[in-house]
C-alpha cells in the first residue's frame, strides 16, 4: 500500500552528463555573502514594521487605538483563514493527482517527452509544492484582507425594518449580506479554477492525461479526480443562478426613465427572474452528472449535460428576455413597467431622504395688483440676503487681514450663523509659501501654526465695498470673546511639524516683534525615545529626525493634520463631506465635518456617482470632491465629526439614529461614535445641513420629484440643475446658504436654509426652486421644499436673469465704465428668492483692479417681475424695483481743467449712432433669447459690447482738453 507521504519517484532516466566541478567561494565571502543577507532582510522587516509602528502610535495618539486593533486583527483573520483554504485546496488537488497516477508501464513518445520535465522537477517537488501553495494562499489571503468592511457588515448588519416589494426580504439582506456570499461565491470559484488548472497539470505531467498517446485519454482515477471539482465547479454556478435572482433587485440597467435604474423591470421579473430559477435546476442536475461519474467512469453524461446547461443560459437567460421585451413590454410599454417605476420611485425616495420633499405649485409671477409698498416691506423680512460672496471676497480678506506673508485664507470661506447673523468666516491658517526662508527648521520647527479667526457680516458691506469685520486683527478681536486661537489643524495645514522640544515655535507678530510660544497640547506622538525617532525618520524619508538637535524632552510630531484626513483615519467607514467648516464653540475653534453612512445595496434605488453629483462651479479648484468615483444608492448624514484646531482631537457624533449603517458600525466598532444627546448646545448653534447630501439630492429631484409612474415613464418633467451664469467653465450651479422665510412656512421667522433652482432639461426658464431647513435648532431641520413652476407662463431661469442683466443699455454702459482700464468686473452669487407669487433675484457686483488686488462690492444687481435695479446698495436697488425711489442717474462728466459741464454724449453723431447701434444690438439679444438661438444671442452681445465701446471712447474724445484750455 503507498504511504501518504508527497514522495514523487523518478520515472525513467538515462546517462548523466559530465559532471562539470564549479569552485565553492571562499568562507570569508559566504559570511559577507551572509550578512548582507540578514542585514537586508532586517532593514526590510524594519521598513514594513516602521509603517505598522507609526500608525499603531497615531491611532494611540487620538485615542481611537481600537480602530487600528480591530481593523488589524479582522484584516489577519481574513488574510489567515482564506489564505490557509487557498493553500489548502490547491496543495490538496496537487497533492491528490500526484497520488492517483498511473503506475510505471512503457511509455509511449508523449511520456518520453514529459520524462524530462518530471527529472528535472523531482528533486524539488515538495519545495514546488510548497511554493505554489504559499503564493496563491497569499494572494487570497490578502484579496480576502481587502474585504474586512464586507465582513464587519456582515457579522454586524442589524435590520432596516423595510422589505423589497419583490422577495420580501428586508433591505439589510441586500446591503450587508449579499455582498459577503457574493465573496464567498467568488472565493470558491477562484479556488475551485485554480485547484482545476494545476490537479490537470499534475495528471498531465504524471501520464493521467494523455492527449496523443494511444487507448484511453484519461485514467479512471484522474477522471473522477477531475470529474468532482468539476462537479464543484457547477454547484457553485448553481449557486450562483440562485443569488441572481436576488440581485436583479439591485443590478443596474439601461432604461429611458433613468440613466441609472435598479432594480427589476418587467422584464426580470417575468422573464430573467424565471429563467434564473430554471438554470440553477439545470445546473444543479448537471452538477449531479459530474458527481455520478465517480461511478459511471465516463465524462459522456456530464459533458452533454453541461452543454445543455450552455445552451439554456443562451436561449433562456438572453434570448427568451430580449423576446419579451421586444414583443410584450415594447408595444405597451408604460402599462408593463409603471408598477416597476412606482417601486423605484418609492424606494429612490425613501433611500436618498427625499421621501417627505413638500412639493407645491408656485406661480412664479408677481400679482399685478400687488402692493409695491407691501412688496417692499416683505423684501426685508422674507430673506437676509447674503451680499458677501464667500466665494469671491477671500482676496479681501487675505489683504485685509493676513498681516504676515506666511498666513493665509482659503479660496473659499465658510457661512456660519453668529448671534443670528450670517456670517462669513475663514481662519488665518500657515501658508508655508510665504515662509521668508524656507529650510527643514523653518518649515517644520518654527513655522507650525496658523492664528485667529477672520469673520465678517454676510449682508453688509461698508462704505467704499469692504467687507464689515466682526473679528479681525492680529490676535484676533472682536465678537468672539476669548477664544485659544492658535491653529496647529488646518484645511491648508499638509505637513508635518515637530513642536514642544527645545526649539521655539513663531507665534505671531505685530508690530513690536515677533512673539515665542511652545506647544503645550497634548496631541501628536512623542519621539522621546530611539525607536520612534527611527520609524519616523523612515516614514518620512527624513533622517534629520534621528539625530537633529532640535529634538529632544518633550518633542511631539503632528501629522494628519487636515479635518478631513483625522476623521477619514479614526472612522474609514464613512464617506466625509468635502469641505469642513471652523467655528469658535467654548473658547476654541472646531472644525465642524459632516460624514456619511452609504450602501450601494438598497433595492430598487437608482444609483448615483458621489463624484460627478457633487462636482459644480466651485469644486474645480476651490472645493474638493466627495468620494470621487463612489457610486451609492443609499446616503445618510449619520455623524457629526468634530477636529479641535490646537490640539486635533476627533469626536464622533451619532446624528441619524435610526440610519441601520451607523448602528452597524457603531456594533463594530463600539465605543468610537458618541450618543446625540452628547452634542453640546454651542456646538449644535453651529450645525448645518451638508452641501453634499443636498446636492446629491437636487440631482436626484431632477427626476424623482415626479411620483406618478406615468409621467415619470413619459419625461415630461425631468428637471436639470442651471449652469453657473457667473461662471465661464459652465458647472452647476452651487447651492447657498440664506436666511429665508419659504412661501407657506409655519414659522414667522427667517430659517437659516440651503437653496438652489431647477430649470426644464435642455432649457432656461425656472422650473422649481428647492431649499431645506439647515437649522438644526428649529423643529422642521432636513425639511426639503420644492417650489414647481408652470410651464404654460415660463419665468426666467438664472441664465437669463443674467442675460436680461447683460442686454439692458443702462446696465451694459456701466459696467464697461467699471471696467475701464486693468479693473475687472466679478459677479457674485446670483441669489433666487420666492417672494409673494413672484421671484427676486440679487446678485452683488464686485470690482477688482486700480492699483486694487482684491475685489469690492461697487454694484447690487436686482429684478423681480419686469423691474431691474442696477444700485449702490441692495436697499437702493429694492427701492427702485418696488418703485419707492427713483433710479440713479449718471452724474454728467466733468473734465479736469475748466470745470465746465461738457454736452451729454447723445448729442455727439458717433456717439448717437454707437448707441443706435447698442439698442439694435440688445433687441437682436431679445429676439435670440426668446427663439432659444443662442449663437446668434452671444453675436449679438459681442456688437453690443463693441458699440458702447465705441460710444465710451466717442465720449472721452468729447471730454478731453481742448490744446491750450
Amino acid at each position: 500500500m503507498r504511504t501518504l507521504a508527497f514522495q514523487m519517484p523518478d520515472r525513467g532516466g538515462g546517462p548523466s552528463g559530465p559532471r562539470i566541478r564549479v569552485g565553492r567561494p571562499s568562507r570569508r565571502a559566504r559570511t559577507l555573502l551572509m550578512t548582507l543577507g540578514v542585514l537586508a532582510v532586517l532593514v526590510m522587516l524594519f521598513i514594513m514594521f516602521a509603517g505598522f509602528w507609526t500608525d499603531w502610535l497615531w491611532f494611540r495618539s487620538v485615542n481611537y487605538s481600537t480602530v487600528f486593533t480591530t481593523t488589524l486583527w479582522t484584516k489577519i483573520g481574513l488574510f489567515g483563514v482564506f489564505g490557509l483554504l487557498m493553500a489548502g485546496a490547491v496543495g490538496f488537488n496537487i497533492w491528490l493527482a500526484h497520488r492517483l497516477r498511473p503506475p510505471l508501464a512503457a511509455m509511449s513518445m508523449e511520456q518520453q517527452s514529459l520524462d524530462r520535465y518530471r527529472m528535472s522537477i523531482a528533486p524539488y517537488k515538495q519545495w514546488l509544492l510548497l511554493g505554489i501553495s504559499v503564493l496563491v494562499g497569499l494572494i487570497a489571503g490578502a484579496s480576502a484582507a481587502g474585504q474586512w468592511k464586507t465582513w464587519l457588515m456582515w457579522v454586524n448588519g442589524v435590520p432596516f425594518g423595510q422589505k423589497d416589494p419583490q422577495f420580501n426580504l428586508d433591505v439589510s439582506f441586500y446591503a450587508f449580506n449579499l455582498p459577503w456570499y457574493r465573496f464567498l461565491l467568488g472565493f470558491g470559484f477562484a479556488a475551485i479554477v485554480l485547484s482545476l488548472i494545476a490537479a490537470a497539470v499534475v495528471h498531465y505531467l504524471y501520464g493521467g492525461l494523455r492527449v496523443t498517446s494511444p487507448g484511453a485519454r484519461a485514467t479512471a482515477a484522474a477522471t473522477g479526480h477531475l470529474s468532482v471539482l468539476l462537479g464543484l465547479f457547477v454547484t457553485l454556478k448553481a449557486i450562483a443562478y440562485w443569488l441572481d435572482r436576488y440581485g436583479l433587485a439591485v443590478k443596474s440597467s439601461d432604461f429611458k426613465a433613468s440613466d441609472n435604474w435598479t432594480g427589476l423591470r418587467y422584464v426580470d421579473a417575468n422573464a430573467y427572474l424565471p429563467a434564473k430559477t430554471i438554470l440553477f435546476c439545470i445546473a444543479a442536475i448537471c452538477a449531479a452528472l459530474f458527481f455520478a461519474t465517480l461511478w459511471r467512469r465516463t465524462w459522456q453524461l456530464p459533458v452533454i449535460g453541461f452543454g445543455l446547461m450552455v445552451l439554456s443560459a443562451i436561449l433562456i437567460g438572453g434570448l427568451y428576455p430580449a423576446i419579451v421585451q421586444k414583443f410584450q413590454v415594447q408595444p405597451n410599454e408604460q402599462a408593463k413597467e409603471s408598477p416597476y417605476v412606482e417601486k423605484n420611485i418609492k424606494a429612490t425616495r425613501d433611500a436618498y431622504g427625499i421621501d417627505k420633499t413638500d412639493v407645491t405649485d408656485y406661480a412664479g409671477v408677481p400679482d399685478p395688483k400687488a402692493d409695491k409698498n407691501q412688496l417692499r416691506q416683505d423684501a426685508n423680512t422674507t430673506a437676509s440676503v447674503r451680499l458677501l460672496d464667500p466665494n469671491i471676497v477671500s482676496p479681501a480678506f487675505q489683504q485685509l487681514q493676513q498681516n504676515k506673508g506666511y498666513y493665509g485664507f482659503p479660496s473659499t470661506l465658510a457661512v456660519d450663523r453668529y448671534k443670528g447673523q450670517d456670517t462669513v468666516i475663514g481662519l488665518r491658517e500657515l501658508n508655508l509659501a510665504g515662509i521668508p526662508k524656507n529650510n527643514w527648521i523653518n518649515d517644520h520647527f518654527r513655522y507650525t501654526h496658523g492664528f485667529g479667526v477672520v469673520a465678517a457680516k454676510g449682508t453688509e458691506v461698508a462704505s467704499g465695498g469692504t467687507p464689515v469685520f466682526t473679528e479681525s486683527g492680529l490676535p484676533s478681536s472682536g465678537d468672539l470673546g476669548k477664544y485659544e486661537q492658535r491653529i496647529y489643524y488646518g484645511e491648508q495645514t499638509k505637513q508635518y511639524s515637530i513642536v514642544g522640544g527645545p526649539q521655539k515655535e513663531l507665534d505671531y507678530a505685530d508690530d513690536k516683534g515677533e512673539k515665542e510660544t511652545t506647544y503645550q497640547g497634548d496631541s501628536g506622538v512623542s519621539l522621546g525615545n530611539p525607536l520612534n525617532r527611527a520609524a519616523y525618520a523612515l516614514a518620512f524619508s527624513e533622517p534629520q529626525i534621528l539625530y537633529s538637535g532640535a529634538i529632544g524632552e518633550g518633542s511631539r510630531i503632528l501629522y494628519n493634520r487636515t479635518p478631513k484626513e483625522r476623521v477619514e483615519a479614526v472612522a474609514p467607514w464613512l464617506t466625509i463631506d468635502g469641505a469642513a467648516y471652523p467655528a469658535v464653540i467654548n473658547g476654541r475653534i472646531q472644525w465642524i465635518v459632516d460624514a456619511y453612512t452609504t450602501s450601494n445595496g438598497y433595492p430598487y434605488a437608482s444609483r448615483t456617482t458621489l463624484g460627478d453629483t457633487t462636482a459644480d462651479s466651485l469644486t474645480n479648484s476651490q472645493r474638493a470632491v466627495v468620494a470621487q468615483e463612489n457610486q451609492v444608492n443609499y446616503i445618510r448624514n449619520s455623524v457629526k465629526a468634530t477636529v479641535d484646531a490646537y490640539d486635533g482631537t476627533v469626536k464622533l457624533y451619532q446624528w441619524d439614529s435610526q440610519d441601520p449603517v451607523l448602528r452597524t458600525w457603531m456594533k463594530a466598532f463600539p465605543g468610537t461614535v458618541k450618543a446625540k444627546k452628547d452634542i453640546p448646545q454651542a456646538l449644535m448653534e453651529h450645525l448645518r445641513y451638508p452641501q453634499d447630501l443636498f446636492k446629491v439630492q437636487r440631482e436626484l429631484l431632477t427626476r424623482y420629484h415626479v411620483t406618478d409612474p406615468q409621467t415619470f415613464l413619459s419625461g415630461s418633467e425631468v428637471w436639470s440643475v442651471p449652469d453657473d451664469p457667473t461662471n465661464k467653465e459652465g458647472n452647476a450651479v452651487p447651492p447657498y446658504y440664506l436666511s429665508l422665510k419659504m412661501p407657506g412656512q409655519k414659522d414667522p421667522n427667517q430659517v437659516f436654509s440651503l437653496t438652489t433652482t431647477f430649470t426644464p432639461n435642455g432649457r432656461d426658464n425656472l422650473s422649481g426652486f428647492m431649499s431645506v431647513n439647515a437649522d438644526p435648532g428649529t423643529p422642521d431641520y432636513g425639511k426639503i421644499r420644492v417650489l414647481k413652476l408652470p410651464t404654460a407662463n415660463p419665468v426666467d431661469g438664472p441664465k437669463l436673469v443674467q442675460a436680461r442683466f447683460n442686454s439692458k443699455p443702462e446696465i451694459a454702459t456701466e459696467i464697461n465704465i467699471l471696467s475701464r482700464g486693468d479693473s475687472q468686473v466679478e459677479y457674485g452669487n446670483l441669489l433666487a428668492v420666492p417672494l409673494d407669487k413672484g421671484m427676486l433675484y440679487v446678485e452683488p457686483v464686485y470690482v477688482r483692479g486700480g492699483g486694487l488686488k482684491y475685489p469690492l462690492l461697487k454694484k447690487v444687481l436686482v429684478t423681480y417681475g419686469e423691474a431691474t435695479a442696477f444700485e449702490d446698495t441692495l436697499e437702493k436697488a429694492l427701492n427702485v424695483v418696488f418703485g419707492a425711489q427713483a433710479p440713479t442717474t449718471p452724474p454728467p462728466t466733468t473734465p479736469p481743467g475748466d470745470g465746465t459741464t461738457q454736452p451729454p454724449p447723445a448729442q455727439d453723431p458717433t456717439v448717437k449712432q454707437a448707441l443706435a447701434d447698442a439698442q439694435k444690438a440688445v433687441d437682436d439679444a431679445d429676439k435670440a433669447m426668446k427663439a432659444g438661438d443662442w449663437a446668434a444671442y452671444g453675436k449679438a452681445q459681442d456688437e453690443l459690447e463693441a458699440a458702447l465701446k465705441r460710444a465710451i471712447e466717442a465720449e472721452a474724445k468729447l471730454q478731453a482738453p481742448k490744446p491750450g484750455g
